[in-house]
């Protein structure tokens, strides 16, 4: 099984960050503007539509606020496994980490599913430019 982790760090409020990622619904609006270019709610999951034009369903598995974790997973016909979660953790009054791990099948997935995250990185620091 794959597994991609990506340590992100971000120049915000560890609070800031958790209210955007916990948003379910506005992935497109407030954690990843551009990366995602649209999503909508459909029960417990969400159907996100990437700027490359890849859609896919992503069903909300656990959210802890406590933790601020949340963990999606995909279930498509190309992924036999796709199960994520996204941690943030406050780094200082102003700063925190985000910490993002997928794990997944098939293997030969994994790069392109790297690549993407890249991306979804760079619109993070986007939507979280330092002050």
């Amino acid at each position: 099984m794959a597994s991609i982790h990506n340590d992100v760090s971000l120049l915000a409020q560890a609070r800031e960050v958790w209210d955007a990622v916990r948003d379910f619904g506005a992935l497109h609006q407030r954690l990843v503007p551009g990366f995602v270019t649209a999503c909508s709610l459909d029960g417990d999951a969400r159907i996100v539509t990437f700027a490359n034009g890849s859609v896919a369903r992503e069903v909300l598995v656990d959210c802890d606020d406590g933790r601020q974790r949340l963990v999606y997973a995909i279930n498509n016909e190309r992924l036999k496994h796709y199960s994520a979660s996204v941690q943030v953790i406050a780094d200082g009054e102003a700063t925190c980490r985000l910490a993002w791990i997928i794990d997944m099948l098939p293997n030969e997935l994994a790069p392109y599913v790297q690549e993407q995250t890249k991306a979804a990185v760079i619109a993070m620091h986007k939507a979280f430019p330092p002050s």
